[in-house]
């Protein structure tokens, strides 16, 4: 039997170096962009889970209301975001990335899988094939420990 601190220090290991590299490449895009972190993680959030309201935004980003409509203002500014009417109430707005928003989050994103294709290379097929059963056990269990609001 495996004793549990080897799994746990290879895991922690591996942990590491993925979100090291991972969040490297991705600092790098978000330099370029000139957007602070909230503004990219606002565009995120739009772009995985569509339209919402800027109440969402700031519960999101943990910032007040007052914040979240200024820095949804900027980005509408910039071009990144649209604000329309919501169809089944008209007082309330709803943002959507437009396609130069979606463009620059796909880029962000391509940024971040770029060293994983790099990584896929590196492994012969046999390694790739065990990673996969490793890594399905793995996101299955991680999953199980999540909380519904996750």
């Amino acid at each position: 039997m495996l004793p549990p601190k080897q799994f746990t220090q290879v895991l922690h290991e591996w942990a590491e170096v993925f979100m090291r590299r991972s969040m490297r490449d991705f600092i790098l895009f978000t330099k370029d962009t000139g957007l602070s972190n909230p503004q990219i993680s606002t565009l995120m959030r739009l772009y995985y889970r569509g339209a919402c309201g800027v109440s969402d935004i700031g519960s999101h980003t943990g910032v007040t209301n007052a914040a979240a409509s200024q820095m949804v203002e900027r980005l509408v500014q910039n071009g990144l975001l649209e604000r329309t009417e919501d169809p089944r109430d008209r007082r309330v707005k709803q943002l959507t990335l437009t396609k130069k928003g979606r463009t620059l989050i796909e880029k962000g994103i391509e940024a971040r899988r770029r060293w994983l294709e790099e990584l896929t290379t590196a492994l012969t097929e046999d390694q790739q094939t065990e990673i996969i059963t490793a890594l399905t056990y793995l996101t299955e269990a991680a999953r199980k420990l999540e909380s519904p609001e996750s």
